[in-house]
C-alpha cells in the first residue's frame, strides 16, 4: 500500500513518464548475462536535477526501492530492482551542458552517452577516452567506474571525473569536487560516489576530463605461438617505456570465433591487439620499436591497420566479442567474469583459467586487458542445463580466489552488483563492514539500489 501511495504521487509529479506497463517493466528488468529478470514496479523518466531530486524524497518518504538506470549494459545486475519499487532511468538527461575548451572539460548530464559525447566533441580538437566498449552512459559509467580498451594510457574514470552533481537518498543535492586540476579539501567525495554503484546517491550532472585527439593513430594485430609468449611482450614494451593506447588479449577460442563472425581470417592463436597514439613522428617510432620486440618474442601474422577504416573494424570486432561468443553457441546465455592481477601473474592466471574451464567441461573464451592484467572469461551456458551453471559459478569462484592470492582483485571493471557480493568479504575483510557503515550513514532506509555491493543484515566479515 505504501508502494501504491508513492507511485500515485510519481504519477501526479511526472505524468506519462511514469510507465507501469508490463514491457515497460519487463524491459528494464532483464540483463546483460545470467540474471533472472526482475522487473520493477514502475519506470520514471527524469528530465532534471530537480525532478530526481523530488522523485527520491518520494520514494524516502515510503520507503521505495529505487534503482538508477543507464542503458542497462552492465555484467553484475547493477542496474536490476532485486526487490522491486521504481527503476529511474536517465536517458532524457542527456544534455551536453557546456565544454570548457581550453580547460580541458565538459559538464554533462548522466544519460549523455560516450558516442554522444565525442560526437559532440569532435571540432573541438578534443575527445573523452575512456571506452568500455559498450555505447553506455556516462553517468553509469562512473556509478560503476567503469574502465575499457584505453586504459592503459588514459586510465578509468576514476582519473577523467573532475567533479559530480549527486542527489542523496533524502533529497539533497551536493557538489562534488570542482574544475581545478587539483584539490587537498577535504574528503574526496568524488571518489567516493565514482564506483558506488547507486547505492549512496543518484548521479545528476558529471564534470568530465578530456584529452586531445592525437594527431596520428596506428593500429595492430599479431599473433603468437602460445599466451606467455603474448604477455611477455607486453610486459616487455611497457618496461621498455613505449606508450600503448591500447593493448588487448583474445585467445585462440576468440580468434575463431572473429573469423567466424567477421571473416578475419586469423590464425587460431593467442593474438594480441594494439593501437599507438601521438605525433606521426612518435607513432611511427613507437610502431618500429613495438615491431622489433614482437619479432624479437615470436610474433607473426604481424598487420599493421593504419587507415580509419582498418582501425574501426578492428576495434568494432574487438568491441563486439562478447555477442559473437554468445552466437557461436546459438541460444546460449552468457556468464561473463572478469579478474584483475598484477601483470607479472597474468598468464599463469590465464592459464589456470583455462586449465580449469577444461577441466570442468566448459566453453569459455577468454580476453582481456593485458595492459593492465585484466581479463574476463565468457563461459557459455545452455539455458535449460543447471549443473553447467554450478560447474561456470565454480570456475568463477576459483578465478577470484586466484585473484585475491596472486595480490589482484575480485573484479577490474565489471564491478560488483549482485553477481559478486558474496565475495567481497574475502577481498576487503573488515573494509566491507566500513563500506556498509557509509551506505548506513548516507542512505540509512536502505532505499538506493537495496541488495547490491554493501554487506546485508546476515552477512560476515
Amino acid at each position: 500500500m505504501a508502494h501504491e501511495q508513492a507511485l500515485a504521487e510519481l504519477a501526479t509529479l511526472l505524468g506519462p513518464r511514469l510507465s507501469r506497463t508490463q514491457a515497460e517493466r519487463d524491459l528494464h528488468g532483464q540483463s546483460e548475462t545470467w540474471f533472472a529478470p526482475t522487473p520493477p514496479d514502475a519506470v520514471a523518466w527524469p528530465e532534471t536535477t530537480a525532478e530526481v531530486s523530488a522523485i527520491v524524497r518520494i520514494c524516502a518518504a515510503h520507503q521505495m526501492p529505487l534503482v538508477a538506470w543507464g542503458t542497462g549494459t552492465s555484467l553484475e545486475g547493477h542496474a536490476l530492482a532485486a526487490q522491486g519499487g521504481l527503476c529511474l532511468n536517465t536517458s532524457r538527461m542527456n544534455a551536453v551542458l557546456d565544454v570548457l575548451a581550453e580547460d580541458r572539460l565538459a559538464v554533462v548530464q548522466p544519460g549523455v552517452t560516450r558516442e554522444a559525447l565525442n560526437h559532440d566533441l569532435r571540432a573541438t580538437g578534443l575527445f573523452f577516452p575512456v571506452d568500455p566498449g559498450a555505447n553506455a552512459s556516462l553517468g553509469g559509467m562512473a556509478a560503476t567506474r567503469a574502465s575499457g580498451t584505453t586504459t592503459v594510457r588514459y586510465g578509468s574514470m576514476r582519473d577523467n571525473v573532475a567533479a559530480l552533481e549527486v542527489v542523496l537518498a533524502d533529497g539533497r543535492i551536493i557538489r562534488t569536487g570542482s574544475r581545478a586540476a587539483k584539490s587537498a579539501s577535504g574528503y574526496d567525495l568524488t571518489a567516493l560516489m565514482i564506483g558506488s554503484e547507486g547505492t549512496l546517491g543518484i548521479i545528476t550532472e558529471l564534470t568530465l576530463r578530456l584529452h586531445g585527439q592525437p594527431e596520428a593513430v596506428s593500429s595492430a594485430v599479431c599473433a603468437f605461438d602460445t599466451l606467455e609468449a603474448a604477455v611477455e611482450t607486453v610486459q616487455l614494451t611497457i618496461q621498455m617505456g613505449i606508450p600503448m593506447a591500447r593493448i588487448e588479449f583474445v585467445d585462440e577460442a576468440v580468434a575463431r570465433v572473429f573469423n567466424a563472425a567477421n571473416d578475419a581470417h586469423m590464425p587460431e592463436k593467442p593474438h594480441l591487439l594494439i593501437e599507438f597514439h601521438g605525433s606521426e613522428a612518435g607513432v611511427a617510432e613507437d610502431s618500429r620499436r613495438f615491431g622489433e620486440v614482437v619479432a624479437e618474442m615470436g610474433g607473426a601474422d604481424f598487420q599493421w591497420a593504419t587507415s580509419t577504416e582498418d582501425r574501426n573494424r578492428l576495434w568494432k570486432m574487438r568491441h563486439a566479442a562478447y555477442t559473437s561468443c554468445l552466437a557461436a553457441r546459438p541460444g546460449c546465455m552468457g556468464l561473463v567474469t572478469d579478474i584483475c592481477v598484477p601483470i607479472s601473474r597474468l598468464a599463469e592466471a590465464v592459464a589456470q583459467t583455462r586449465a580449469d574451464i577444461a577441466a570442468e567441461g566448459l566453453t569459455g573464451p577468454i580476453l582481456g586487458h593485458v595492459g593492465d592484467g585484466n581479463f574476463h572469461a565468457i563461459l557459455l551456458l545452455d539455458r535449460n542445463d543447471p549443473d553447467e551453471f554450478k560447474r561456470a559459478k565454480r570456475v568463477a569462484g576459483k578465478m577470484a580466489e586466484r585473484a585475491l592470492a596472486m595480490g589482484g582483485t575480485i573484479t577490474g571493471e565489471h564491478g560488483i552488483g549482485l553477481g559478486k557480493r558474496g565475495l567481497m568479504a574475502a577481498e576487503h575483510g573488515q573494509g566491507w563492514q566500513v563500506m556498509g557503515a557509509i551506505k548506513a550513514a548516507l542512505d540509512p532506509q536502505g532505499i538506493l539500489n537495496p541488495g547490491k555491493l554493501v554487506p546485508q543484515p546476515g552477512d560476515d566479515a
